[in-house]
């Protein structure tokens, strides 16, 4: 009995001073996801696909089926719609968006849940504050290489070759186009690799070695060309996530379909940063859309801790240690404190009840 309640109290001091945190349990050792805004554009229902415009600082987001041919652009100070681009052709299932350089992205129309498409189109388009009219855009049709597939994943790798993970149940096929885009034929894309399952967005790092791919509920983070594995970890809860986007400063943001839904800013975890964190500072940090350097949601000073390099562990066994003594110490005055209470019972009840 006296075992029993020495070890509760020694493991109701544990759970009390959170030994757990002192000891760094945690997996990823990574700080919880930030708010970066919530879309305020009630005419963002449904966001799929998600990018930070290295231009400007400003977010571009798309709905995906059923809407016409229209790109959002968003302040993250405000999640305030700045700009929207237009075009008059209406596409079939825009399910995803990716960079083409400042105030430029690319929007994909690859969407196919019955996977009956013979092909599957992009364009590039302009974004930027304000309206803006890009009916006189390209459309370039690409065809997969085994028959017709339903994709959410648009990326462009350093060369400039468009890559496409389709959403595959068991795991999706990468895709890849291997020769200058032509506006007048079908580009036939080649299989490169394997990704997660049910992917449904992805983005590449600054470093363009390394690439992250998105599902419903978690990420993997992969080398590339060769697409091995460096980490993965779970996404916050979200509605139906279909968008990731990752900074000029490395920094990921993921995005959920939804009115009113938040972009949220989610850490890496150690081992990932380690790989995929710039070894000097990224001189392609641009300015937030206020023109403030250095202030906006992909910046250093906007608490960059997952691009940081951790702190060497000898560092903190001080803290663990001490913290490890403070709570033997709790223990064994919790425990001192049981006894003293059963020893007293004991001789009050040797005594019996007083005369009376």
């Amino acid at each position: 009995m006296l075992r029993s309640l020495g070890l509760l109290g020694v493991l109701g001091t544990l759970g009390a001073l959170g030994v757990f945190g002192l000891v760094e349990v945690d997996a990823t050792g990574s700080p919880e996801p930030a708010v970066v805004f919530a879309f305020a554009d009630p005419a963002i229902e449904e966001s799929s696909g998600l990018v930070v415009d290295a231009g400007s600082g400003l977010f571009v987001t798309v709905n995906d089926s059923g809407d016409g041919g229209r790109v959002f652009t968003v302040d993250p100070a405000t999640g305030r719609t700045v700009g929207t681009t237009r075009w008059d052709e209406r596409p079939r299932d825009v399910e995803a968006l990716a960079p083409a350089g400042p105030g430029e992205v690319w929007v994909a129309d690859i969407g196919d849940n019955d996977a009956e498409r013979d092909l599957v189109s992009v364009r590039r388009v302009p974004v930027a504050a304000g309206e803006v009219d890009a009916s006189g855009s390209t459309t370039y049709d690409l065809v997969y290489p085994d028959g017709a597939r339903d994709a959410e994943t648009l990326m462009v790798d350093p060369d400039g070759r468009l890559v496409i993970v389709t959403k595959g149940l068991l795991g999706g096929e990468v895709l890849r186009t291997e020769q200058p885009l032509d506006a007048a034929r079908p580009n036939r894309m080649t299989r490169i690799g394997v990704a997660v399952p049910i992917a449904t967005d992805g983005a590449f790092f600054p470093d363009g070695r390394h690439v992250i791919v998105r599902s419903y509920g978690s990420a993997v983070v992969y080398t590339y060309p060769s697409l091995d594995e460096v980490g993965s970890f779970s996404l916050p809860d979200q509605e139906q996530g279909e968008g990731i986007a990752v900074g000029a400063s490395g920094a990921v943001f993921v995005s959920s379909e939804g009115a009113g839904s938040e972009v949220l800013r989610v850490p890496l975890p150690r081992d990932v940063r380690r790989v995929v964190a710039p070894s000097e500072p990224d001189p392609s940090v641009t300015a937030s859309p206020g023109g403030d350097r250095g202030t906006g949601p992909d910046s250093e000073a906007a608490g960059d801790d997952d691009l940081r390099p951790p702190p060497e562990p000898g560092a903190q066994w001080p803290w663990i240690v001490a913290g490890l003594v403070l709570l033997l110490l709790v223990a064994l005055l919790t425990t001192l404190a049981v006894l003293l209470v059963v020893g007293v019972r004991r001789v009050l009840r040797r005594r019996g009840p007083p005369d009376g």
